[in-house]
């Protein structure tokens, strides 16, 4: 029989568009291959024996309620956690479970982006935002940005009329850099009297090396932020849990928007999260996480000082990069005449892969930027992938 079907995609459906970072990570499931592309969390912080534990208890003790249909704001007790740990006075009705941050971004999209309206974000951003928002067909503007974070002026000459601003103030994915207390709390004040909604995303905070973040820009100003948060770089991401906290303004809506995405967030997996964070479980189990980031971090750090060590002589002649003061990811540039796109199959040849780093600016992208993983890849694998990097970089065609 012939087949006749004619499938007409909606519009919008043309703006989607693959990820740059789940392509690559393709490159990484070859054999051999050291990645430091994914934005994976390290299998060693798996709290298995606790989730095992969890699950038998979860089932014992209510299994009818963790396997039928729950409500969309999530699970009663979880939300009363989530809202006793974070920083500010937050009534848990404000709590909204997700499923992952992802899902809050999308939700977030959906309720208050339309067709043309302007978005800010940071110069470069979370790749993953910038897909979440596309589809509802905003213009994305870029606001420059230093290491302190948001430029102010440049926030001040775009931020008029802007739908919202998007930042991760903490340990920034991909640029690890951390947005300095005199920069948010001026920033906040900005965006206040710019009356500008700020949408906080925050999955990296716990995971600081030496010393907290400062406060999150929403503890400042409550009503005039969507705060965004994950449990997957504290416990686990495979169970795909987020969440929200949002004022009573907007909060409704995102539950509307929730509702028609997919009823709520997995019942099963909300109950496991709240049985293993009993007992103050995640002040026990994240400080061993940091330690383990910043063993790692101090490897590549190391590593890269070894390969590349005229750095801070010659930053046109070699890659420079920051030094992240928690998360999970370093930012380098890669000098003159180089472009990170073109590099990478040189990479790839010599066992090590990274994360081009221009697909993550909403706008003309730097070519010579990269983002490096340091938490999944040993310290030989990370000594190892490095040289290869400084390998790759020694075989780039040079230019007349």
């Amino acid at each position: 029989m012939t087949n006749t079907t004619q499938w007409t995609l909606a519009a919008r459906a043309a703006k989607m568009n693959p990820s740059v970072i789940r392509e690559i990570l393709k490159v990484t499931e070859k054999p051999g291959i050291i990645s430091f592309a994914g934005g994976l969390p390290s299998p060693k912080t798996f709290p298995v024996a606790e989730f095992e534990a969890a699950c038998a208890k979860v089932l014992k003790d209510d299994p009818v309620g963790a396997l039928q249909y729950a409500a969309s704001e999530g699970y009663g007790p979880l939300r009363e956690m989530v809202a006793a740990q974070l920083p500010w006075k937050v009534d848990p009705a404000q709590v909204m479970i997700t499923t992952g941050s992802q899902q809050g971004l999308d939700l977030v999209a959906k309720v208050l982006i339309d067709a043309g309206s302007r978005v800010l974000v940071e110069s470069p951003t979370y790749l993953g935002a910038v897909m979440a928002f596309t589809p509802m067909e905003p213009e994305v503007a870029s606001v420059a940005n230093d290491d302190d974070g948001i430029d102010l002026a440049d926030l001040q000459a775009k931020g008029k009329g802007a739908r919202f601003l998007y930042v991760l103030p903490n340990f920034q994915n991909p640029t690890g850099r951390t947005m300095s207390e005199a920069r948010r709390a001026a920033l906040s004040t900005q965006a206040s009297a710019l009356g500008l909604p700020i949408i906080e995303d925050n999955p990296y905070g716990d995971l600081w090396f030496d010393t907290p973040p400062p406060a999150p820009l929403t503890a400042r100003n409550p009503e005039g932020g969507i705060y965004l948060g994950s449990f997957s770089k504290v416990l686990a991401p495979g169970l795909r849990m987020g969440f929200i906290a949002a004022p009573p303004a907007v909060f409704p809506k995102l539950l509307q928007a929730k509702q028609a995405a997919d009823l709520h967030s997995p019942s099963f997996n909300q109950r496991m999260i709240a049985e293993v964070m009993q007992d103050g479980f995640l002040d026990r189990h994240v400080p061993t996480i940091r330690a383990l980031y910043k063993s790692q971090r101090d490897a590549m750090l190391q590593a890269l000082a070894t390969h590349f060590p005229q750095a801070g002589v010659h930053p046109d002649n070699t890659l420079t990069w920051n030094t992240p003061a928690g998360g999970m990811f370093l930012w380098a540039r890669l000098p003159e005449g180089m472009n990170a796109v073109d590099l990478l199959p040189l990479a790839v040849e010599r066992g090590v892969a990274f994360v081009p780093g221009a697909p993550f600016y909403a706008s003309s992208g730097d070519p010579r930027t990269l983002r490096l993983s340091f938490v999944t890849p040993s310290v030989e694998e990370i000594h190892r992938g490095v040289a290869a990097l400084a390998q790759a970089m020694a075989t780039y065609p040079k230019t007349a």
